[in-house]
């Protein structure tokens, strides 16, 4: 499940609410993964969460790494900056406080037959965009066609999407090329709408329009936000709509209070943090284990302009794998004892010590952290679904519990030994230092970066991997040609993962399907092909209810594990936080997400306070 400002990641979507309404087909307000209806009934005011007060007005200062060549997201080359999203609305939009539960936003209400064949969106009377001109079903049809069209990665999401036509005065209806899959009739209500006429029209120049091109003209959108100017690659700012139509509705009732939206792109980490600390940027989410803990002890911290915190809320409903992930298709890698070995070989307790500040965990489940991760021997249902499919899984999936190797002092002896001895079954031998094949060529093992950001964790990895004779290269690349490696697979190894939601669905098949396992630009980085694995998915596509939704993801997990597809990474169930003490939020933050800059707002007194100390 996503949320409006993030235009790149799209996550899993909703499933049915009441199965009374679903099965009569009734218009629904709202739509949630759980079996209790959702939160907020039919014409509620606003959400729990929210100051409905909140002053409006402000100025906040964000920035990113890299740089943008385009303002439109729809074709998938091209890099586009943060907060795209905030100039554009959605059929449907999510709720802070609950699991996987969407409300109305262009959309009043939505329906769907029983079995699950289509779905009918009725759009709200008065939505238009900032031309003046009315949202209307023609842009609902033409905004789906043209992301299926012209942007591989969603024709593949949306595969099963068989039509989108306009049933209604203000209906769309979206019919599917199968039954009984629970989510296909609402991950469309997470589709973020474009206006037809403008993009079928000229520009300034009185040349046509080209969606499926990348550009750096402005923009029309619907959304809370416009943009106010851009510096290609470098700045892009954003103003507040104060006439937007949907800026008193109640989904939206106490957000978007801030009167400007600002994005400074840094080439460099470290200026961007030192822009930070200078008072150029108000908010930054810190990445780093050692720049937190060692490079925010300076004065505007220490005399309280400047507030470091730790949010856990985003994380509350928020699974997550990340790791040193494998291309299946060369070798070794296509050999499960050749990937177990690089486990046993990875020193993480040493790493977390000494570059981390021991702030780490070991992630141990791709759903790592929510109740969707598998743990222990499988039992009950999870047994039963994969008993059903023994034939297809690996045997250890029965029988062993998915483990990180712990390197101590006292243990990397042993772990290093049956590394060894798994590459030895695998076809390799000790040659002095070297571990060679059968030809005596020795394994080397390209590791592609995203720039050197974890150049001193790659050294370390590559050091223990060179006492059981393997040779890591380190290959740091550019954001673009890293990129470009990825969707292509040009890679041996690199470092990258999935974030999962409570609610796991088609997006599956784009994660781990054999589908997508050789389709350039796929997120199915290592190329997982594997029938088990497929059969997994479909069970979770068909799963008539919570309870089987959650066994069968629980074996999917397990299976993943099974495989050994990567390294397992790290994680830190929270976000670190520094921000410069200007902004106010609400006094009990919604459950799921720190809610920034969108339910939060700028406050006079704090900003004088920080003004009068410095």
């Amino acid at each position: 499940m996503r949320t409006r400002p993030a235009i790149g990641a799209f996550g899993a979507a909703i499933i049915a609410a009441t199965a009374a309404s679903a099965d009569s087909g009734e218009w629904m307000h709202a739509t949630s993964l759980l079996d209790d209806p959702p939160k907020y009934a039919e014409g509620f005011a606003h959400f729990d969460y929210v100051n409905p007060d909140a002053p409006r007005g402000g100025i906040l200062r964000l920035s990113d790494t890299g740089t943008f060549d385009s303002l439109n997201f729809v074709p998938p080359r091209g890099a586009t900056p943060l907060g795209l999203g905030l100039i554009y609305d959605t059929l449907m939009t999510s709720s802070m406080d609950e699991i996987s539960t969407d409300y109305g936003l262009v959309a009043e209400a939505m329906k769907h037959p029983a079995d699950y064949s289509s779905v009918t969106y009725r759009l709200r009377e008065g939505a238009y965009w900032h031309d003046g001109m009315p949202m209307t079903a023609e842009d609902v049809v033409f905004s789906f066609n043209a992301l299926t069209e012209h942007n591989p990665s969603q024709a593949f999401y949306y595969r099963h999407v068989a039509n989108a036509e306009i049933t209604g005065e203000r209906e769309v209806t979206f019919t599917f090329d199968q039954t009984g899959n629970r989510e296909l009739p609402h991950i469309v209500g997470q589709l973020l709408v474009l206006p037809k006429h403008y993009w079928e029209g000229t520009d300034a120049d009185g040349e046509p329009r080209d969606i499926s091109r990348g550009t750096l003209e402005v923009p029309l959108g619907s959304g809370p936000y416009r943009i106010k100017s851009v510096t290609p690659a470098r700045t892009i700012v954003y103003e507040r709509v104060d006439d937007y139509w949907a800026r008193d509705l109640n989904v939206n009732v106490g957000s978007n209070n801030l009167d400007e939206i600002r994005y400074e792109y840094f080439r460099d980490e470290t200026v961007e943090l030192e822009a930070f600390k200078a008072d150029q940027i108000d908010w930054r989410s810190e990445s780093t284990a050692r720049v937190w803990a060692t490079s925010y002890d300076f004065d505007a911290v220490n005399d309280g302009r400047v507030i470091l915190e730790l949010f856990e809320e985003p994380y509350r409903s928020a699974g997550l794998m990340t790791g040193f992930i494998f291309n299946l298709a060369r070798q070794p890698f296509d050999d499960v004892r050749v990937r177990r070995a690089f486990n046993l070989a990875f020193p993480f307790e040493e790493i977390n010590e000494t570059i981390f500040f021991s702030q780490y965990t070991r992630l141990k489940s791709y759903f790592d952290g929510i109740p969707l991760a598998s743990s222990g021997l499988p039992e009950g249902r999870e047994l039963e679904i994969l008993e059903g499919i023994r034939d297809l899984v690996p045997a250890a999936a029965f029988t062993e519990t998915f483990t990180n190797p712990v390197t101590t002092t006292a243990t990397e002896r042993g772990n290093l030994r049956e590394a060894i001895g798994l590459l030895r079954e695998a076809g390799f031998t000790l040659d002095g230092n070297r571990l060679v094949d059968a030809s005596g060529k020795q394994l080397e093992v390209e590791y592609l970066m995203n720039g050197p950001l974890f150049e001193k964790i790659a050294l370390r990895y590559q050091a223990q991997l060179a006492k059981i004779g393997i040779k890591l290269t380190l290959r740091p690349a550019d954001t673009s040609q890293y990129q470009n490696r990825v969707r292509s697979r040009d890679f041996d190894m690199i470092y990258s993962g999935w974030a999962q939601s409570m609610s796991p669905g088609n997006e599956q098949i784009d994660f781990f399907g054999s589908d997508s396992a050789t389709r350039e630009g796929s997120r199915n980085y290592g190329g997982v092909a594997d029938a088990g694995v497929d059969t997994l998915i479909q069970k979770i596509l068909q799963a008539p209810d919570r309870d089987e939704l959650i066994a069968t993801t629980k074996a999917l997990d397990r299976v993943l594990l099974a495989n050994h597809y990567l390294v397992p990474g790290w994680t830190l169930r929270a976000a670190r936080v520094a921000r410069w003490d200007r902004y106010a939020r609400p006094e009990t933050l919604p459950e799921f997400a720190v809610g920034f800059p969108t339910i939060w707002w700028w406050d006079d007194d704090k900003a004088q306070a920080v003004e009068d100390k410095s």
